[in-house]
């Protein structure tokens, strides 16, 4: 999916830089050619021999080489890539390119090229929540340069919060969709998620228990292999992922305008826990409690999403995507919700208690098509996303 792009990686001085060995052998799986640039910080953590041997490359690390110096090299460096990443880029690091300084090799190479760059942020909580960081994180996003991660997590100095580097595949996809590489380059993909709330009164809402983690690794996947996606959620309570656009919904009324105006897409992937009802009227101020008394809630139903976006005439997806999650015989229910919908496939998938399934980190589900069914062994939420994705690129002639 990488085949003939070359990566200049930066790899910048911080406990995250052995994570950089696995994104480095990740990177040539895919046909990519890396470059490795290493800091004098760098070299604290991970050796230039490990990288080198990963990399099958020569490690740069000095400005003042007199032989690449009379060739120019730190410039040639930076033109011949498709594009810079800096993993781990560290609050060092981060603060000299907003500030537009070039004292050693890694931050003149950033400031040598207007190839693009992407950088994947990683400081103890503490220094990522900072004042400045956060200033220069902003320059850097107004200057154009992407960013992945960081994620929410342990860290290597005991404490907890955001600041650890984005995982080597997370960089990986983020790498994929800067670069427009993969299968599903060129395609606009919309992906609902997580639950709808529904209110009932000021303080008081219906809802229900989708933590959103299966329509966050859908997303992911297909930005992994070169997606463009629209990411319609509802109040999950993971966080969504990176390289998408990102459209926090709350009602399900909210999440079909979302939709309709997230249109036209190639394909829909309807993965949200939509509420089927909503409180008919919303009460204006907190509804009491009366002793003796039980309030009476009248219900109205909600609009059908997948119906709607299935059912449409020009403009409809060349496919959509529903999800049932079902309680008891889920294939036959799961076949008679895609016939009343519509729609082209429904995954299927047992939420009933005990299976773990809202909320867990692992899913079972049926594909149910106008083929057939078939039904995929239990497996992690990333690898039925992963599968998924990699079924919707064929459908769509990826």
């Amino acid at each position: 999916m990488l085949t003939g792009k070359r990566i200049l990686l930066i790899i910048g001085g911080g406990i995250a830089a052995y994570k950089c060995l696995d994104l480095i052998r990740r990177l040539r799986e895919r046909g990519a050619a890396v470059t490795p640039v290493m800091t004098r910080a760098a070299e604290e953590f991970v050796t230039p021999l490990s990288v080198s041997a990963l990399a099958g490359e020569e490690v740069h690390r000095d400005l003042f080489d007199l032989t690449k110096e009379a060739e120019m090299g730190h410039i040639q460096l930076s033109r011949v890539a498709d594009l810079l990443v800096v993993a781990p880029c560290t609050a060092d690091l981060m603060g000299k390119m907003a500030g537009g300084l070039a004292g050693d090799l890694a931050t003149t190479l950033l400031m040598a090229t207007d190839t693009p760059v992407l950088c994947a942020p990683a400081m103890n909580v503490r220094m990522w929540q900072h004042p400045a960081t956060q200033r220069n994180l902003a320059q850097l996003q107004a200057d154009g340069v992407a960013v992945v991660g960081p994620n929410d997590g342990d860290m290597a100095c005991g404490e907890f919060g955001p600041g650890r580097m984005a995982e080597p595949l997370e960089i990986v996809a983020a790498i994929e969709a800067r670069l427009g590489a993969g299968p599903l380059a060129g395609k606009r993909i919309i992906v609902t998620s997580g639950p709808t709330q529904e209110p009932i009164d000021p303080v008081r809402y219906i809802s229900n228990h989708s933590s959103g983690t299966q329509g966050t690794a859908i997303a992911t996947a297909l930005v992994a292999l070169g997606a463009e996606v629209v990411f319609v959620t509802g109040p999950a309570s993971v966080p969504p992922p990176q390289g998408v656009q990102v459209v926090r919904i709350t009602t399900a009324q909210d999440m079909l305008e979302a939709v309709q105006a997230a249109l036209p897409a190639d394909a829909a992937i309807f993965a949200a826990a939509v509420a089927d009802w909503r409180v008919a009227q919303v009460a204006e101020s907190k509804m009491k409690k009366t002793r003796g008394a039980l309030p009476t809630l009248e219900f109205a139903e909600n609009p059908d999403i997948l119906a709607t976006v299935a059912q449409m005439g020009d403009g409809r997806p060349g496919l959509v995507v529903g999800f049932a999650a079902e309680t008891d015989e889920v294939v036959a229910n799961a076949q008679a919700k895609r016939a009343r919908k519509g729609c082209d496939w429904i995954v299927a998938n047992d939420v009933a208690t005990g299976t773990g399934t809202f909320g867990g980190a692992d899913n079972t589900v049926h594909i149910v098509t106008g083929d057939g069914v078939e039904d995929w062994p239990r497996m992690a939420k990333a690898q039925v996303a992963e599968r998924l994705a990699q079924r919707v690129a064929e459908a769509l002639g990826g």
